[in-house]
């Protein structure tokens, strides 16, 4: 067998594959470079190229008869300048979706989006987006992932969202958010609800009661202007791990509080909470609970002695009414 044929049989599969691209989904991806004004970024996006072979690109060729474009990543380039061109919406076998670290990417969220009827994941982080989180978003059922945190989102939190059948995440914090939380966020499936993260918000107004439905995995609303009772958040049955409230205008009696033996992080500082710490605190797995913080609040009574209240200093207790015992100074008869 000559040299040639032996060549040709070994590389020959991987010419083919690099050879292919989709000539729809390499036109829409010439469409993105040429809206941001052809950045360095995508220098090895060539119209000579195979567009599976780009920087930032991945595709599965398995989709179909041409290799498509399943995964876009434009990260972390200052150069990358303007709007999300709506030209993303024609890449229809997109599954990932993520424009991050891009200080100078702006304005809104274009709605052609709605055409990435497989999208998975939705990554637009630390950008300078602005304008509201689009509702149109709840068009697009196949979503799991959705992460606009670090950016300028301003406006309310669309209702809509809560229609999405697989959210899995929502990483709305640090933005510009206003209002209150929907109270359709208390239909989302009870016992896999999606992460909500909305923390470094302007969130205000009481929780919506129906918020104690869904099992939360992660719940962390800190740094907002949330009031009234969050207590229906907790009960031991439940399997939630990570609860961050803190910074916060939450009031209510946390004697009445049981809390899920799986919790790891728990922060309620910088609040009105009033009552004693309940003993059960001290059932919660202390394996793994890195973080308890009830400073800054209205506590009185002892601190309950036991492996998980043991653990934290001074910081995780102090400036409350008159929550004493260790570590704090011991109670007086006026505190218990």
């Amino acid at each position: 067998m000559s040299s040639t044929i032996i060549y040709l049989l070994l590389f020959l599969p991987f010419l083919i594959a690099a050879d292919k691209c989709n000539k729809y989904d390499k036109r829409a991806l010439l469409s993105i470079k040429s809206a941001f004004n052809n950045a360095y970024h995508f220098a090895s996006w060539t119209s000579s190229s195979a567009c599976c072979e780009w920087y930032g690109i991945e595709c599965d060729p398995g989709v179909s008869d041409s290799s498509r474009v399943t995964s876009l990543f434009v990260i972390t380039d200052s150069n990358v300048t303007g709007p999300i061109p709506p030209s993303v919406g024609d890449l229809p076998f997109l599954t990932t979706l993520s424009f991050h670290k891009l200080p100078n990417v702006t304005g809104n969220i274009p709605s052609l989006i709605t055409r990435l009827t497989r999208l998975s994941y939705l990554l637009l982080s630390w950008n300078s987006l602005s304008g509201p989180i689009p509702s149109f978003l709840s068009q697009i059922p196949s979503l799991t992932d959705v992460d606009l945190s670090f950016n300028k989102f301003s406006g309310s939190i669309p209702p809509e969202l809560a229609k999405l059948p697989s959210i899995q995440l929502f990483d709305f914090s640090r933005n510009r958010l206003t209002g209150s939380i929907p109270a359709e966020f208390g239909n989302f499936n009870k016992s896999s609800p999606p992460d909500l993260i909305l923390n470094h918000n302007n969130l205000s107004g009481d929780l919506p009661v129906s918020l104690g439905v869904p099992v939360w995995g992660k719940i962390d609303l800190s740094r907002n202007n949330l009031t009234g009772d969050a207590s229906f958040l907790f009960g031991a049955g439940k399997s939630t791990r990570y609860v961050d409230l803190s910074r916060n205008e939450f009031a209510f009696d946390l004697s009445r509080v049981t809390f899920p033996v799986n919790l790891t992080v728990l922060d309620l500082n910088h609040n009105k909470i009033t009552g004693s710490i309940p003993a059960q605190i001290n059932q919660v797995d202390p394996n793994y609970f890195p973080v308890f913080n009830v400073s800054y609040n209205r506590l009185c009574g002892e601190i309950p002695a036991g492996p998980i209240t043991a653990m934290f200093g001074v910081d995780s207790y102090f400036h409350n009414k008159c929550l004493c015992g260790s570590p704090l100074p011991p109670c007086t008869s006026k505190q218990i």
